[in-house]
């Protein structure tokens, strides 16, 4: 069956007899393995389309077990990122985590616009790219149905009005924020360590990028040491809730230093 989607190349790899899989998240169909003949050193249409960072239209060969690609067209190529050692890095970590946390073959279009407008928005930046990265994850995690609990107790629901109550720390495992008492025997009765004390803003930062568009951070940044708070703690969550672990391109992410702070 010939078909076709609008995808994002997230990764390539040359296998047996000069033949490539390009692991695509496609607009239709959502993560698929697509295999290839094209050359990527190529400079016909195709050869173009299936480099990463690549938006563009393919067209399928859908057989019972695999995908083929037929052919290709670019519709943005993101250049500019690989012109730039940290978009590089910082985009190259933002397609691993999507490739851990997609599915395969379920089609997730909220995802797919909110990666696409990353890309965008990426290639705009100047820099401090992590607030933009960790505003990803954030609405990843968001449009995932896994958004950590910020209104109330993921222990016992309450909603921190009384002071013995207070919602005052993060609960990595729980799964967000706990009150004073639930985090008070969560620590006495399992030596839990994966708990923070929220004293640098962590759910009005979580709001905030949970509920505006990317576009918004365009000249925004964190503060560094809340920047690498939040980072610690994400990077946490995704690998106890998503069990995504370390990923090559994390030791590589770096951040420099000179946007204005939100």
């Amino acid at each position: 069956m010939i078909t076709d989607t609008e995808g994002i190349v997230l990764r390539q790899v040359r296998t047996v007899g000069g033949r490539r899989m390009i692991l695509l998240f496609s607009r239709k169909f959502g993560k698929i393995s697509v295999g290839t003949s094209i050359n990527e050193g190529g400079k016909n249409k195709s050869a173009l389309a299936v480099r990463p960072f690549t938006h563009g239209r393919y067209e399928l060969f859908k057989g019972r077990e695999s995908y083929n690609l037929n052919s290709g067209q670019v519709l943005h190529s993101f250049y500019r990122i690989g012109e730039d050692l940290d978009k590089y890095m910082a985009a190259s970590y933002v397609l691993e985590l999507t490739e851990k946390i997609l599915p395969e073959e379920l089609a997730q279009p909220r995802l797919y616009q909110l990666l696409l407008e990353f890309l965008e928005e990426l290639e705009l930046r100047k820099k401090k790219h992590g607030t933009l990265v960790m505003a990803y994850v954030v609405k990843a995690l968001d449009i995932l149905g896994n958004m950590p609990c910020l209104d109330q107790c993921a222990c016992c629901g309450c909603s921190g009005e009384s002071p013995e109550k207070n919602l005052q720390l993060f609960s990595v495992e729980e799964g967000g924020m706990v009150c004073r008492t639930c985090g008070q025997q969560l620590r006495k009765e399992n030596s839990r360590t994966l708990i923070y004390a929220a004293d640098f803003g962590i759910v009005e930062i979580l709001k905030y990028f949970q509920k505006r568009p990317l576009a918004d951070f365009r000249r925004l940044a964190l503060e560094e040491k809340t920047l690498e708070k939040l980072q610690k703690i994400l990077r946490q969550y995704l690998a106890w809730h998503l069990d995504v672990k370390e990923l090559k391109s994390e030791a590589f992410f770096t951040e420099d230093r000179q946007d204005p702070v939100i």
